[in-house]
């Protein structure tokens, strides 16, 4: 079968079609899957340049993301049918519950083998039916951008979700960020949209957006996300940027407020002053995507509203590593999709 790895070391120049071995027939309780099609994430791009994991074994299959059509059925699996389409779940190990440290060595696309190639068995477990109204790119958008845009969004144990009539703040118009807003519209908040560019901002608003602001025009962008609120405050923000965003954010959320931070896009060391999120009670909740269960609420809230996720442009199988740079560059809106069969 055909694969795409990152070999002999790291690099997107290293990044290559090659010939590996058709998986074994599954054993027990695990799915052979035709692979159709793949999405790119930020991690994956920092994986194959060596920037996420320096200490990654190489070759590497890259990409957590993906949808397939089961082709073969190991002794025992239920509940799944040949010729059905699913998706493997980011993190193998996470079917439910809490984030757990042992769940990290079980994550698509590094540390174990991902998505970009034309067969993989993993447990059946691990695997989540797609929406049937979804084409093969959208589907396969879901486990880890809209996964995590969906924890982001409904909370974590402790916390509570996002609301009818919330004002959600999620930075940029990425993968992540477009889910949260169209994900957060069928929860009923108010989502506001942050980019530097205002044809961006102009996709945001025919998506949805209540309000957007171009932070490269208004550099003071957390005050000026806070007027937008009638000096309230956003009830939750989706931070994607990191370090470097972090404190705009505080100024943007309410007091009691919530920061669900996702990404590092701005860096992940910065001087922060924590009084404000003392003084104003706001709470900081890390998500690094989320479960199966997440997964399956998400889909049923997919289904019931019709939604479908926003691709920016689709590269054939052999293109791969020109979808890598599009992303890199950061001119999409949405996801970048590799189409496989």
């Amino acid at each position: 079968m055909r694969a795409l790895a990152v070999e002999p070391s790291f690099g997107l120049e290293n990044l290559q079609v090659v010939e590996r071995p058709d998986p074994e027939p599954p054993g027990p309780g695990q799915v052979t899957l035709r692979m159709r099609a793949a999405s790119i994430n930020y991690r994956d791009l920092l994986m194959v340049q060596g920037h996420y994991n320096p200490k990654q074994a190489l070759p590497l299959v890259p990409c957590s993301d993906g949808v397939g059509e089961v082709m073969a059925l190991g002794a025992g699996v239920t509940g799944l049918t040949l010729g059905q389409r699913v998706a493997p779940i980011f993190a193998q190990g996470w079917i439910a519950g809490a984030q757990r440290n042992e769940y990290i060595r079980t994550t698509l696309g590094g540390p174990l083998d991902g998505t970009l190639c034309e067969r993989m068995t993993v447990p059946a477990a691990s695997v989540v039916p797609v929406p049937e109204h979804l084409s093969d790119e959208e589907a396969a958008s879901l486990p880890c951008a809209g996964v995590t845009a969906w924890h982001a969004l409904t909370g974590e144990a402790g916390g509570c979700g996002v609301t009818a009539g919330d004002v959600v703040l999620t930075l940029g118009t990425g993968g992540v960020s477009i889910f949260a807003l169209q994900l957060g519209q069928l929860l009923g908040a108010r989502v506001i949209v942050t980019s530097s560019r205002d044809d961006k901002l102009e996709q945001a608003r025919a998506l949805g957006a209540w309000q957007t602001v171009n932070y490269r025009e208004v550099p003071e962008w957390g005050k000026r996300v806070k007027e937008l609120t009638g000096g309230r405050g956003v009830d939750r923000v989706i931070e994607v940027g990191g370090a470097g965003t972090l404190p705009r954010s505080l100024q943007a959320v309410r007091p009691a407020g919530e920061i669900s931070l996702i990404g590092v896009l701005s860096g992940t060391v910065k001087d922060l002053d924590v009084l404000p999120i003392l003084m104003r009670g706001v709470r900081i909740q890390g998500v690094l995507v989320g479960s199966r269960s997440h997964f399956e609420a998400m889909n049923r809230a997919i289904e019931t509203h019709g939604m479908r996720p926003v691709v920016d442009r689709v590269f054939p199988f052999d293109q791969a590593r020109q979808a890598f740079k599009h992303l890199a560059a950061g001119r999409h809106v949405g996801k970048v999709c590799v189409r496989i069969d």
